[in-house]
């Protein structure tokens, strides 16, 4: 028997993408309630549903989290079994239930309304007892689902999905939530590393540092130049700023047209040279570094004291591009 599965997953999107569509016209008021019941929470904003509902649910509590809305997820039946006690009268519930008749509502419901906490609803049932139970309806409804027996939670999932997205983002942009806050809920991402760490944290430090003095020879620089591997040199004055860079390229150059390799440092070296300070975005300093066309720097404090090095293997290394 042939199958065609290009015709059945096509089928699937198309459907998800008409009842999404249809979702989108239905839009109402709603949506606005919704977003001032999440921007007047002083507490945190609950969210909770049974099986696909609570899978989708997790997601948006996620997503709430980590752009400026304290948010997490409590399962129904935990609920039931103590975790009711997470929830107090300063949160808002957002509680998700495609048919809104999840036997756990008969509980949970007057329990929450006894106690002043408003319920957002995300359900496909607008007659349903969390429709009726609910302050705030939002509309996640379906023609038809995209499974062919009208069975497995598709388009309705999709449509909780979006609508929890539609949420999340508004609430988002109303607050004026910004990049640098998005970055500290993402440390470890790639985004968190661009926007939160500086030179200073990336830098190679103590012996890895290449310094040699102003006083030094080519010998000195080269050997310093072996011995780090960093492709550049920082020359420093006795209180440790830096006066000069020596790089890889210097020294060819040097030895083209002079040869000498007791001639001073002095003689050889770059000046002032292109610096980075530690205190620096590590993103803006790699964009420094690609608009010199450099592949290395010194990095300085505020009095322009050398306390580190880095080159673009640094960068890498750590996760900025």
């Amino acid at each position: 028997m042939h199958l065609d599965f290009f015709g059945f997953a096509k089928e699937t999107l198309e459907t998800e993408i008409r009842e999404a569509q249809r979702m989108l016209a239905r839009l109402d008021n709603s949506i606005e309630l919704a977003c001032q019941l999440l921007l007047k929470c002083k507490g945190k904003v609950v969210v909770s549903g049974m099986g696909k509902s609570g899978h989708i649910g997790k997601k948006i509590a996620a997503s709430l989290a980590s752009t400026g809305t304290p948010a997490f997820f409590v399962h129904p039946a935990e609920a039931l079994h103590g975790d009711l006690g997470m929830i107090d009268a300063q949160d808002v519930v957002v509680f998700i239930s495609y048919s809104g008749r999840a036997h756990e509502l008969d509980t949970i419901l007057p329990l929450i309304a006894d106690n002043g906490i408003p319920v957002i609803a995300m359900t496909g049932d607008l007659t349903s007892p969390l429709a009726k139970g609910a302050l705030c309806v939002l509309d996640v409804g379906v023609e038809r689902e995209a499974c062919p027996m009208g069975l497995a939670p598709t388009a309705s999932s999709v449509n909780t999905l979006m609508m929890g997205d539609a949420l999340a983002m508004a609430v988002m942009r109303f607050r004026g939530f910004s990049a640098e806050q998005f970055a500290h809920s993402h440390p470890g991402g790639s985004l968190g590393s661009r926007l939160l760490k500086k030179v200073h944290h990336i830098m190679r430090r103590g012996e890895w540092m290449p310094i040699v003095a102003r006083e030094s020879t080519i010998t000195d620089a080269l050997l310093e130049l072996s011995r780090t591997g960093l492709g550049l040199i920082a020359i420093c004055d006795k209180a440790g700023r830096v006066v000069g860079v020596f790089t890889d390229g210097d020294l060819r150059r040097w030895l083209i047209q002079k040869g000498s390799l007791d001639a001073s440092i002095s003689e050889a070296m770059t000046q002032p040279g292109f610096v980075l300070s530690a205190n620096m975005l590590a993103a803006n300093a790699l964009d420094a570094l690609h608009e010199h066309h450099i592949n290395a720097a010194p990095v300085v404090d505020d009095d322009g004291k050398v306390v580190g090095a880095i080159n673009l293997y640094d960068f890498h290394q750590a996760g900025i591009k």
